[in-house]
């Protein structure tokens, strides 16, 4: 199981998360490119950061909306949305190679990811926006997503599918969104059996019922609130129980 985590989310002289611990517990790393968050400066830092961590690299596009972080959707046409995919898949992979970091992986970020997940067009844009770069990358998307999933496999991608352990889950596998109450997971303990859940048993806590996640990797938001210590808790909890933790 991989466990991931959104790095490289600062902007300017504005630090968000802590970056430096965080990339200490987890084994992939989502870097912003500078649409929803991050600058040319974050970014080359957050590769140099995951180069010395040993941590496995991936690329976080996003919407152009960094007062909204990335988090409102946008009426972009799918011809656009995989030009603004390919071009900070692009802006990142500079980075990568002047590093010496191999580009590893895909995984669209806020709104985009949770549009795509359920609007085949989008997801279609953005496979074949990754292909057309490179389909030796990886294309990470929610867990519950046919349409990333068929997109991925039409396009020559392999497909990550991805669980959360610090979000909740709805009956059909989306996640809750942020505007409802006790959306995120904040209590590490929590955020830590949930992963477990993911990785040994294939379900999350939901309304009633258990949700079926069947995912490749998990991932913890770098901008919760005690991300760091949702994330060690989250590596040693998965640890303990036995599940091998490893990029994809």
């Amino acid at each position: 199981m991989d466990l991931n985590a959104d790095l490289g989310e600062s902007f300017g002289r504005w630090t968000l998360g802590d970056d430096e611990r965080l990339v200490r517990h987890i084994t992939s790393a989502n870097v912003a490119c500078g649409f929803h968050a991050g600058d040319f400066t974050v970014m080359q830092r957050t590769v140099a950061l995951c180069r010395d961590a040993g941590v496995a690299v991936g690329a976080q596009p996003g919407y152009p909306d960094l007062l909204g972080f990335g988090r409102r959707p946008m009426p972009f046409a799918p011809e656009d949305v995989e030009a603004l995919v390919l071009y900070q898949v692009g802006a990142l992979h500079a980075f990568c190679r002047a590093a010496g970091v191999e580009l590893r992986h895909v995984k669209p970020h806020g709104a985009l990811y949770n549009q795509a997940a359920a609007d085949p067009a989008l997801a279609t844009a953005i496979a074949r926006a990754v292909a057309r770069f490179s389909t030796d990358l990886a294309l990470f998307g929610l867990a519950s997503s046919q349409a990333m999933a068929s997109a991925a496999a039409d396009a020559g991608l392999r497909f990550v599918p991805e669980g959360f352990a610090d979000r909740r889950y709805r009956a059909d596998g989306s996640l809750r969104p942020r505007t409802e109450p006790d959306a995120v997971i904040t209590d590490a303990s929590e955020a830590a059996a949930q992963a477990v859940g993911i990785a040994t048993r294939g379900t999350v806590p939901g309304d009633g019922a258990p949700v079926s996640v069947t995912a490749e990797s998990i991932c913890c938001h770098g901008d919760t609130a005690g991300a760091v210590e949702i994330a060690r808790d989250v590596r040693a909890a998965l640890d303990a129980a036995g599940v091998t933790v490893a990029a994809p």
